[in-house]
């Protein structure tokens, strides 16, 4: 029997390992240059995993591509040239095949995910939602509705792909992260991710860091005296890194509770330890900044990165910007749920913006995988609610040096908004819609 007990797919997953996909994989190469050995597949296979142990160190588990390098390399020295042939052409395939697939697309390059953007880019035009000329077309239409329901599809269905990887991962994982920059739709991710798991026998606990703030009054501030809640150095990573140790031993932890209306945090609040079998479920701006889960091996840890990777082209050719969407976003929550004057959103987004692209983007690369929350439909919204808030911040902050950014980014906006046609009534926005988190009249409990 072999002691290879697991291997580690190209999704990250980790499943257990299986001599006989390797004989499979060998016969099917073997079958489309004209062989039917299966015994010659057998003995191949045999070969393989024997040169496998051999090489692997204690207690390493072999990547497919390890695996598939050793397949290639002991075909040819049993002197199978064409099917050695056939079973690389069929690797170079199948990494073709990936490119296409979402499911293995979502890994990010170079801290811009391109194979995602790709592919959210193809459904843009197989959708005719791709510029705003189109949108608008289509509104014009009065396929508002359709377009919400088609939207919405693609996110459920990148939820689904990434509840079944998780799934997967199961016997190992200790929590699950869902991290991104702000306003990205984390929170309803991870309510619905939650709900899907949970369906499939999976059992959570949240841990809420924002409960890891340092006290206020030690809190870093931006040029203009605002509190930067963005940094990760706002949080006790070293609590967080202790806690998540402990509770990932089966240990009892004591989290602390930090009041957002005094600005202090309580050590030792409340208890919490996970039971048998279950998983933390980490809602965070920050999961991915390697300090604060430092502790934690790689394997014990699901990343999920949300970013609303909309690929819309205005009118001057140019993509809508991302941070753009997400500051939209932040301005209405902000203003709805925390009375918080979105022109201060505005003015504070630069802070913001510079400290996600310090200490978030970069990271987006460990992820597992990736969401787009993105919502096409969003735009023709935020049209009929804020088309004239950014007009007015155009004029008022033209020719001030202080207030550059902020004059740029209400120009830009204003450009994009003034340019799609509006759509007041969001109504066939689903009740448990991402966009729900942002507009209001979510059935979801925040």
């Amino acid at each position: 029997m072999s002691i290879l007990a697991q291997v580690v797919k190209r999704s990250g997953a980790v499943v257990p390992f299986s001599r006989d996909r390797i004989m499979n994989a060998i016969y099917r190469a073997a079958v489309a240059v004209g062989g039917r050995n299966r015994d010659k597949a057998g003995q191949i296979a045999d070969q393989v995993v024997q040169r496998l142990e051999e090489t692997c160190p204690a207690g390493h588990i072999p990547h497919i591509e390890e695996i598939q390098d050793i397949v290639e390399k002991t075909l040819i020295e049993n002197g199978h040239a064409k099917v050695a042939k056939e079973y690389i052409l069929y690797r170079a395939e199948r990494k073709r095949r990936r490119q296409k697939d979402k499911r293995f697309s979502s890994r990010p390059s170079d801290n811009i995910p391109w194979s995602k953007i790709w592919h959210v880019l193809d459904w843009a035009v197989d959708h005719n939602l791709h510029t705003i000329a189109a949108l608008n077309t289509r509104l014009v239409k009065g396929e508002f509705a359709q377009i919400v329901q088609e939207s919405e599809s693609a996110y459920e269905e990148d939820l689904d792909t990434v509840a079944d990887a998780i799934a997967e991962r199961q016997r190992e994982l200790k929590m699950v992260m869902i991290c991104g920059p702000s306003s990205s739709g984390k929170t309803t991710t991870t309510i619905k991710l939650e709900q899907r798991l949970q369906r499939m026998g999976l059992k959570f606990t949240a841990l809420n860091v924002d409960n890891y703030f340092f006290n206020l009054d030690v809190h870093p501030k931006d040029e203009f005296g605002d509190y930067d809640f963005e940094t990760p150095q706002a949080l006790d990573l070293a609590l967080i890194n202790e806690h998540l140790e402990q509770l990932s031993d089966g240990k009892e932890v004591a989290i602390p509770f930090y009041n957002f209306k005094t600005g202090v945090r309580q050590l030792n609040h409340t208890p919490m330890q996970l039971a048998d079998k279950a998983i933390l479920l980490i809602d965070s701006l920050h999961g991915l900044y390697p300090p604060m889960s430092e502790s934690i091996s790689s394997e014990k840890k699901f990343k999920l990165y949300l970013e609303p990777l909309l690929q819309i082209k205005s009118a001057d050719g140019h993509y809508v910007r991302w941070t753009d969407i997400r500051m939209i976003r932040r301005m209405l929550r902000d203003s709805v749920q925390r009375s918080y004057n979105p022109q201060q959103t505005l003015e504070h987004w630069h802070y913001v913006r510079t400290s996600e692209l310090r200490n978030i983007i970069p990271y987006s690369n460990a992820a597992d995988y990736i969401i787009n929350s993105a919502m096409p439909y969003e735009l023709a919204l935020y049209r009929a609610r804020m088309l004239e808030l950014f007009a007015t911040w155009e004029q008022e902050y033209r020719g001030n040096q202080l207030r550059e950014d902020a004059y740029r980014r209400a120009a830009r906006i204003h450009a994009v908004l003034k340019s799609v046609e509006p759509v007041a009534d969001d109504a066939a926005v689903p009740a448990d819609s991402v966009l729900r988190e942002f507009i209001g009249g979510s059935c979801l409990h925040y």
